[in-house]
């Protein structure tokens, strides 16, 4: 089968170097929002359905490499090379908490229930801050046999999911006991681990390969070899019926989830593809590049021409000035100039 091109996405311009990690929220009475973690250490925070940006986190001193937001998208989270993490309030742009670690933080995660914050990175050392006692001293879990890439939390908070850089497989922890309950193993190392929205599987990136895991009984359900190295894989959330993958060869790749096949290749990234998610709804997806840009494709073919995120007359993001979730923004944290580091 012939690939199919797919409409043209649109574009989302502000960080200035490579965009290494996104994350959408739920679904919200404001509608669902979209975070992205960059080397240029300013996560920024966009409408998920527009890519109007909306603000920007400063405050991070180094590269900032994981990003997310709380179930309600009231908070936001980042994790940094400044040996950090913060919390943010998603609304007024405001730092709450700094997490002081001794090594580079990549990896950050809020609990379903928004209670606790999840970290992870090169100390080797999986932690869980209260969100209700920030004060406190984190809970530290049991030592993580290599440096913690990828965090997530499954089985109504029961459980942790882990990934090493150093080391093929993905590491399931009992929240309760602190212990390594389960490993599936991998050849190459994991650069990407999803769980489903419906909790039902676990979707890694490894190598060329994107696997689909049983997320209860932990089982291989799928693996589909890809067209290069990919970085990040991510399901379909409304039906499960088709995955994307984005990797070195700077595309996009659409593919049918029970068969494998490639039904759509999305080019306009002009370096590799770090990260791609799809969003809450399963009607659009974003892609996170080492070019600084994201792109925001639908699902569907698009008829129109490309679309930009509006710029001001210096070339930068303006702010989004028509969504309601814009309007309850208001007095967040900007750059002096008012607008994102572009």
């Amino acid at each position: 089968m012939d690939r199919k091109k797919a409409g043209v996405p649109l574009v989302c311009h502000g960080h200035s170097r490579p965009v290494v990690d996104l994350f959408y929220s739920p679904v919200t009475h404001d509608g669902c929002f979209l975070i992205s973690a960059s080397k240029d250490s300013n996560p920024m925070i966009r409408n998920g359905d527009t890519g109007d940006w909306i603000g920007t986190f400063e405050g991070h001193k180094g590269a900032v490499w994981s990003c997310c937001l709380d179930t309600n998208a009231l908070r936001a989270a980042s994790g940094s090379a400044d040996f950090s993490a913060k919390v943010w309030d998603a609304l007024t742009g405001e730092e709450l908490h700094s997490f002081e670690h001794k090594h580079i933080v990549r990896a950050c995660a809020f609990s379903e229930d928004t209670h606790l914050l999840l970290t992870g990175g090169l100390e080797k050392i999986l932690r869980t801050y209260d969100m209700n006692r920030p004060d406190a001293a984190p809970r530290e879990i049991d030592k993580s046999p290599g440096s913690v890439r990828t965090v997530a939390w499954l089985h109504s908070d029961q459980s942790i999911l882990s990934c090493c850089t150093d080391m093929g497989g993905v590491r399931l922890w009992d929240v309760r006991s602190g212990k390594i309950v389960q490993t599936l193993e991998t050849k190459a190392t994991v650069t990407s681990a999803e769980v489903s929205q419906d909790g039902r599987y676990i979707i890694t990136a490894d190598g060329s390969s994107v696997k689909f895991w049983d997320a209860n009984y932990f089982g291989l359900v799928k693996s589909y070899n890809m067209p290069c190295n990919v970085e990040s894989a991510s399901l379909e959330p409304k039906y499960g019926n088709r995955f994307i993958a984005g990797g070195e060869d700077m595309w996009v790749h659409v593919f049918d989830f029970f068969t494998g096949e490639e039904i759509t290749c999305n080019k306009g990234h002009h370096g590799p593809v770090h990260c791609v998610r799809f969003a809450p709804g399963g009607e659009s997806y974003a892609s996170g590049s080492e070019d600084g840009t994201i792109r925001i494709w639908q699902l569907g073919p698009a008829t129109s021409d490309e679309q930009e995120s509006p710029p001001n007359a210096n070339g930068k993001l303006k702010a989004n000035t028509v969504s309601d979730a814009a309007r309850k923004i208001e007095g967040f944290h900007l750059p002096k100039d008012g607008q994102p580091e572009g």
